[in-house]
């Protein structure tokens, strides 16, 4: 049986910039332990209709698009969730939506710095990372509580066969982060697809909760050739972006300078690291990647903090091991290139 979550369980992560131990203040964290521990478990028909699509779709127009007095809503939302107004491209007193403040442009170029390295990879979110490997995790682990390959990517298009034994990183984005995702390596797209599925949320709570919740999801998977000119040579990657409870949509929108002149990605462009990528829209949400086996190693303190055992996480608390998850800035290096 799966485990039952309590919100009076605590969860913690690591503040990659100071080190710090930090105690997570997780969003409608009684909601989704009612929706996932009791509600899943004794009316199965209401839970899945509430993380459907449609279910999804109206509590995001609700929340973000519809409430009296949005600019007060907007307001609130601001000052609850700690927004920096001053990251923004747009002027503080833009922001009169929740909609609007959830979409937020920031100076990125000026705010998240990139080192130079080519073969860096960079965090594609402002997130908290857990990594791994489908080679040195518990069968237990992979098929109760995350994903296997062949769950993740689909059996359509063969890609699970090349990534099988390779390394991954789970971005976790909260409600309050900025939510542009940005390119993690440069390549050449050799194929992007949308796999449809729910909009389960990305709580702690319901991942535990709920097997391979990711693998469940509506997602979009890129496949990235980066072994090509101008590429960040760690081979092909896989970019996947994973929709939650009421992210409304993801919107391909990639810009090599700023925000400026936004494409739709396709199969055959070159992508640029560190550029924006896609926006969720709005809501909590995950971004994954997947490399192949043998061509990447994470950044030591974000292995160091994963095993770190005086850090009360619930992924910890699940599989009996050290699990813990660091935060990172998008653009900010994840990995890098074996030798």
């Amino acid at each position: 049986m799966p485990q039952a979550v309590t919100p009076s369980t605590a969860h913690q992560y690591i503040e990659r910039a100071t080190n710090a131990i930090v105690t997570e203040q997780l969003f409608g964290d009684r909601s989704v332990s009612f929706l996932y521990n009791t509600l899943r478990e004794n009316a199965p028909a209401l839970f899945r209709a509430l993380t459907s699509a449609r279910m999804s779709s109206l509590l995001s127009l609700y929340h973000y698009d519809f409430l009296d007095s949005r600019k007060f809503k907007a307001a609130r939302m601001i000052a609850s969730l700690a927004v920096d107004l001053t990251e923004c491209v747009a002027a503080p007193d833009c922001y009169d939506t929740p909609r609007k403040v959830f979409e937020r442009q920031i100076r990125y170029w000026q705010l998240r710095p990139m080192e130079e390295d080519r073969k860096a990879i960079v965090s594609p979110a402002d997130s908290r990372v857990l990594v791994g490997s489908f080679t040195d995790i518990s069968e237990l682990f992979i098929k109760e509580k995350f994903f296997s390959p062949e769950e993740l990517f689909g059996t359509d298009r063969k890609w699970h066969n090349v990534f099988s034994e390779g390394d991954f990183g789970v971005f976790r984005l909260t409600p309050d982060k900025y939510h542009y995702n940005h390119v993690p390596v440069s390549g050449i797209v050799l194929d992007i697809y949308e796999i449809d599925g729910a909009y389960h949320s990305c709580n702690p709570a319901a991942q535990i909760a709920l097997a391979s919740l990711y693998a469940r999801n509506k997602r979009v998977v890129t496949i990235i050739d980066t072994d090509v000119e101008g590429g960040s040579g760690v081979g092909r990657v896989a970019m996947i972006e994973v929709v939650a409870l009421m992210i409304g949509d993801i919107v391909q929108a990639y810009s090599e300078l700023q925000y400026h002149n936004p494409q739709p990605v396709q199969a055959g462009m070159f992508l640029e690291k560190g550029c924006p990528k896609s926006l969720y829209r709005p809501g909590s949400s995950t971004d994954i990647l997947v490399f192949e086996p043998n061509r990447i190693s994470f950044s030591p303190d974000i292995l160091a903090n994963a095993k770190r055992n005086d850090v009360q996480s619930r992924f910890t608390n699940k599989v009996g091991r050290p699990l813990v998850e660091t935060e990172v800035s998008v653009r900010s290096t994840v990995a890098g290139k074996l030798p």
